[in-house]
């Protein structure tokens, strides 16, 4: 293996946020394109998980979580410090950021998103309970153009991903919103390079087994 293999899937904002850290670093892989109804038994004996992204190194080390992908990524070449390592206030503030995308919002857009799969409240509701990150991020790009500063560093990068699905599941009521601020921020990194970079379409490695090199 001469550079290292990602397994992922275009759609899953997971592998979305580790294959924007891999382009920010211009660090190549070898991407096999999945299909989450079909998991490659190569895919889960090295991450019995089952879920992507999964990046295997050439020395055979598995990093199955999306932000440590972003990290070890950068970790080799971060020219605009993404990773905030100038400023350790900063450095604090962006893994909170993300640390709360995780492990609170994410559970609020799921269910959102399928409301109809979690009859106890309406949809309405689980909006509002994903509304409060939404307006810590409009209250924090009210101060500079990102989250934490004039230019993106790793927690615009690591969370835009969910809060594009966050407002594709009524694109009119997020446009109508008073979320000025997101909706600039958000439309503006998804017509950036990067985004496009990263959502290209590959055919599914079960296809053919036919890999592609992406991110350099």
């Amino acid at each position: 293996m001469t550079i290292p293999t990602l397994y992922s899937f275009r759609r899953c904002p997971y592998a979305m946020r580790a294959r924007l850290g891999l382009v920010l670093a211009k660090s190549p892989v070898s991407l096999r394109e999945i299909v989450l109804k079909h998991k490659p038994e190569a895919m889960l004996l090295a991450s019995p998980k089952g879920t992507v992204p999964v990046l295997i190194l050439q020395n055979g080390e598995v990093i199955e979580e999306s932000f440590e992908i972003m990290c070890w990524a950068l970790a080799q070449n971060d020219p605009h410090d993404l990773l905030l390592t100038a400023t350790s206030d900063k450095q604090e503030a962006a893994k909170a950021l993300i640390d709360y995308n995780d492990q609170v919002f994410k559970s609020w857009l799921d269910k959102y998103k399928y409301a109809d799969r979690h009859p106890e409240y309406n949809e309405q509701y689980y909006r509002e309970q994903g509304e409060v990150f939404i307006a810590q991020l409009e209250n924090l790009l009210s101060k500079h153009p990102q989250l934490l500063r004039a230019t993106p560093c790793i927690a615009d990068y690591a969370i835009y991903p969910f809060i594009r699905q966050f407002a594709h599941v009524d694109k009119a009521w997020f446009e109508q919103s008073a979320y000025k601020n997101v909706q600039l921020w958000l439309a503006n990194h998804l017509q950036s390079d990067e985004f496009i970079t990263v959502m290209q379409k590959f055919p599914t490695w079960l296809e053919n087994e036919q890999s592609f090199v992406f991110g350099q």
